[in-house]
């Protein structure tokens, strides 16, 4: 069953998608010209701090979120959305590939920070 998203239950959902999808929700709106690799930045950075909005005066939280509220949780899952749509349109913008960087960052990270050897 395919839901509003247009996306069939059980399917992944890729970057690529997410990309399209931002793209044609922009030209559909003719917001592209507000879409500069610098608005989108000050986008995504005021998202996060909308992010960090939610956590700010909980303290620790444990994986999971048992102590949490659904309605806490939806709107997590919301401020989580914006700051990866904005962050998908500005790699897109900036002609990165996403994936591929966050593939080739976390290869990198590997070499910087190797498994502790067994004892």
């Amino acid at each position: 069953m395919t839901g509003t998203t247009g996306v069939q239950d059980g399917e992944s959902v890729t970057l690529e998608l997410l990309k399209q999808k931002m793209a044609d929700f922009a030209k559909e709106r003719n917001w592209e010209k507000y879409h500069s690799p610098r608005n989108l930045l000050l986008a995504l950075v005021g998202e996060v701090g909308e992010l960090s909005e939610i956590f700010q005066w909980k303290g620790e939280v444990p994986k999971g979120l048992p102590d949490w509220k659904e309605e806490e949780k939806v709107h997590l899952g919301e401020e989580l959305s914006d700051v990866l749509l904005y962050l998908v349109r500005l790699s897109d913008m900036c002609g990165v590939d996403l994936g591929k960087a966050a593939l080739r960052k976390i290869e990198l990270n590997a070499i910087k920070y190797p498994k502790p050897s067994s004892e």
